[in-house]
């Protein structure tokens, strides 16, 4: 008797595991008929003939036509006032870009082989020799010093990015750019950033969303050809204005205007164009720029142009030369000083071919930008993060080494290994967040939430990472001058936390608000066809959607409680488990997000908490399935282990304890508890990295030059002559290759050979034989390194106040 009850059960949730929700719902029936056959008298025939009554529903729901008209049509009336309004610059912002990876973790079926058999174009052979060579003379170019004396890069580190093609590098080739990958951009954009914030800033913004891309993207070849041979040499300044004072991340409620009427153009009377006028701030290069990209509201009150008379935002370039238009005045971003500020023009005309992309692209600006966006937003500031993180790793690796109180280097106090576990297991997923996010745009794709994604979390992460190392550096790290190497990043830091979407706004609106939508297999068929009452698709879509709820919901809660043992790792080692992980908790990321957003329908977009903690789980999702991608794709070595390790358990965990604050918070309490039991079937047993782990990581960084140089690959390393990184790095090596003989010194001390003072203990060495005068030698230039680079600068009244008045 029992096994006939587990058996058909134990089916049944096997069909579930895998994806066949209605054969699994099916089972039922078929198991009655065969028990009526037999003629069983068995007691659990009853209980199946309960249960196959829903199993009957379930094969009249099998025949689509009987489905829609005596459950779909009922479901679709009751359904569609659920679902959220969207206006028009939500819904062009949503069908923006691409969806990719963000699409399989959505499935709740992450596919782990599509992951890692994806590679990108990678760096050809020029990019890299450009990389080598003009990027690497340009960051010799930049005195950080005299930037922040003249407030602007030097006048040959401007003629040189000019000359070498720095203005147009994702400009095509055929119109005189360097035309190069995204991955290649994305490199050259952390190189850069690693050694001057305000050098960073200026090779971006013109590689970013602004006038090069948009006119690339869509410019009328006459615009292509007149605009973009200048912008690439560098003879047009580009800058482009969005933002105002009341219009930042509603760009619905921009008030730049544009009216089409005739005016005089260059000596011609009654020449159609457009009337313009707009207060724009934050504005990058908008100090120095000829060519302006602008935003704005395009009006046709005359049907010079149509019928229409709101024709909506639209994207014009202006010559900053022409009467009306200010620029000039500079805003002072925390000190940085890369050029940016406000820009107006007052009745500032411009013909209708200022238009980028002429008369057929007049209202079309907001789908333009958002689509442009998830692609730039892909390479800048992740670049500008990771160039922070494996910078700030390359400084405390060394300053804690050559640092000693107590007798011994302060890297080895545990106190200093917890917060360098934080920065280097940060500084692993981050690069490998930036490198898969470059490579997925250099394949074609313009993944507006991955995108958002990477922007929003790697610079949060930068934050994380800098504050650690000005902890551990103490006064080393707020001393301003030559040899300090975080103040620079510590100040930039809300900078990025800002621009391209602030932070707070990407996590609580954009990532999980786009994501539902765009990236989940249904949501958005469905959604549409219940605004446009297509019934066959609505039917379509609902019940594919119901099947997924099913399917994540057992194995979620399955694979919870047999410890992910149901879910196989597509590469064995040490790796294994956390692809298992994963995979249950995307199942149980997707069950979540169907229990949030069934629950609160069209509500949920302002339930900013509950969707804030849902772009938490996908973020670590992505993060996550970035670092195993990291590790797997550069050959899974053992000395990376550690890493990996320390940031998937910090995935896992800021995943679990994200699903169980929505879970916790939801304001159907009931749904809330069966979440949680079938998301969280154990409990929140992930408990991040352990005190050894995070041991392991600070070790093995400090220990092995080899993985320290793997972490930080790609950042600028200055000559090791100069003041600050340069000179840590000398320091780091020294105390590295003289590890052997001032252990031999150090023993005698503990022996009483030797006295604790340094005070002539190397001399004394000598004389008692325990070092040779070549090995002092040695010992003496690693102590020299040691005293000088603990120190930190001063400076006379005069210099001081000339710093403080720069």
């Amino acid at each position: 008797m029992l096994l006939t009850v587990i058996l058909p059960l134990l089916i049944a949730l096997a069909l579930l595991f895998t994806g066949r929700a209605f054969w699994a719902w099916c089972l039922p029936l078929v198991y009655v008929l065969w028990q009526w056959r037999s003629g069983s008298e068995d007691p659990s025939f009853i209980f199946w003939v309960v249960t196959s009554i829903a199993a009957v529903f379930v094969v009249i729901a099998g025949f689509p036509p009987v489905r829609r008209l005596l459950v779909t049509k009922h479901l679709l009336k009751l359904m569609k006032p659920m679902f959220p309004i969207m206006s028009e610059t939500e819904r062009t912002a949503l069908e923006a870009g691409t969806v990719w990876w963000d699409a399989d973790l959505f499935t709740g079926r992450p596919d782990w082989k599509k992951l890692l058999d994806f590679q990108g174009p990678g760096l050809s052979a020029r990019e890299q020799a450009f990389l080598d060579n003009e990027v690497e003379h340009l960051c010799k170019l930049v005195n950080a010093e005299q930037v922040d004396t003249e407030g602007d890069l030097s006048a040959e580190a401007w003629e040189y990015l000019k000359a070498k093609g720095f203005m147009g590098i994702i400009i095509p080739e055929e119109y005189g750019g360097l035309g190069f990958s995204a991955e290649a951009n994305s490199a050259i954009v952390t190189k850069v950033s690693s050694h001057n914030i305000t050098l960073a800033v200026t090779v971006m913004v013109p590689n970013s969303l602004g006038p090069a891309e948009l006119l690339a993207h869509y410019g009328t070849e006459e615009q292509k050809d007149h605009y973009l041979p200048r912008l690439a040499k560098g003879l047009e300044v580009p800058a482009f204005a969005l933002t105002e004072p009341g219009a930042g991340s509603d760009a619905g409620a921009m008030t730049s205007s544009g009216v089409v009427c005739h005016d005089t153009w260059k000596g011609k009377e009654n020449v159609l164009g457009i009337r313009l006028n707009w207060n724009k701030r934050y504005i990058t290069l908008a100090p120095v720029s000829t060519l302006l990209g602008l935003a704005f509201k395009l009006k046709d009150p005359e049907h010079l142009l149509g019928d229409e008379v709101e024709l909506g935002i639209t994207c014009a370039l202006v010559d900053t030369a022409l009467p009306g238009v200010h620029v000039g005045d500079r805003h002072d971003p925390l000190g940085v000083k890369f050029l940016n500020g406000p820009t107006h023009g007052e009745d500032v005309f411009v013909p209708l071919d200022a238009i980028i992309g002429n008369k057929a692209m007049a209202g079309q600006g907001w789908r333009m930008l958002m689509d442009c966006l998830s692609a730039g937003r892909s390479i800048s500031l992740p670049g500008l993060a990771a160039a922070g993180a494996m910078g700030t790793t390359r400084a405390v690796s060394a300053y804690t080494l050559l640092r000693e109180q107590f007798g011994m280097p302060i890297s080895k106090f545990e106190g200093i290994e917890e917060p360098l576990a934080r920065i280097f297991g940060n500084t692993y997923w981050m690069d490998g967040a930036r490198r898969l996010t470059a490579a997925s745009v250099a394949a074609g794709q313009k993944p507006s939430v991955l995108s958002a994604i990477v922007k929003a979390y790697m610079t949060e992460a930068m934050r994380d990472v800098v504050n650690d190392g000005m902890d551990i550096q103490g006064g080393a790290g707020i001393s301003r001058g030559p040899r300090n190497v975080l103040a620079a990043a510590y100040q930039g830091i809300p900078i990025g936390i800002t621009v391209e979407g602030a932070n707070i706004l990407t996590r609580t609106m954009i990532i999980f608000g786009q994501g539902a939508i765009r990236c989940h297999p249904h949501a958005f068929t469905e959604m549409e066809a219940a605004r446009t009452n297509d019934l066959k698709a609505f039917d379509g879509a609902l019940f594919k959607h119901l099947g997924l709820i099913t399917t994540n919901m057992t194995r979620s809660i399955l694979l919870g409680l047999t410890g992910n043992l149901l879910a196989p790792s597509p590469r064995p080692g040490p790796a294994a488990k956390h692809f298992s992980r994963m995979t249950r908790l995307a199942a149980g990321f997707e069950f979540t997000s169907e229990l949030a957003m069934g629950s609160l329908g069209g509500t949920l977009k302002r339930k900013e908490m509950i969707t804030g903690r849902l772009a938490d789980a996908l973020a670590w999702l992505y993060l996550g399935s970035a670092t195993l991608k990291r590790f797997q794709d550069e050959g899974a070595r053992p000395s990376d282990a550690p890493l990996m390790s320390w940031a998937m358990e910090t995935a896992e965990q800021n995943i679990q304890d994200a699903l169980s604050g929505v879970l916790d918070n939801l304001p159907n309490r009931l749904l809330g508890r069966v979440g949680r039991i079938v998301v969280l079937p154990l409990g929140r047993s992930l408990r991040g990295p352990s005190d050894q782990c995070s041991s392991e990581v600070a070790r093995a960084v400090i220990s092995d030059a080899d993985l320290r140089s793997r972490l930080t690959r790609g950042i600028y390393l200055p000559p090791r002559t100069e003041p600050g990184l340069g000179s840590l790095d000398r320091g780091y090596d020294l105390l590295r290759a003289t590890a052997t003989l001032r252990g031999k010194i150090k023993a005698a001390q503990r022996a009483g050979e030797l006295p604790r003072s340094r005070d002539g203990i190397l001399e004394l060495a000598v004389a008692k034989g325990i070092l040779t005068e070549e090995e002092r030698g040695q010992v003496q230039d690693a102590f020299d390194a040691q005293l000088d680079l603990i120190q930190v600068d001063a400076f006379d009244a005069a210099a001081y106040l000339a710093r403080c008045s720069a």
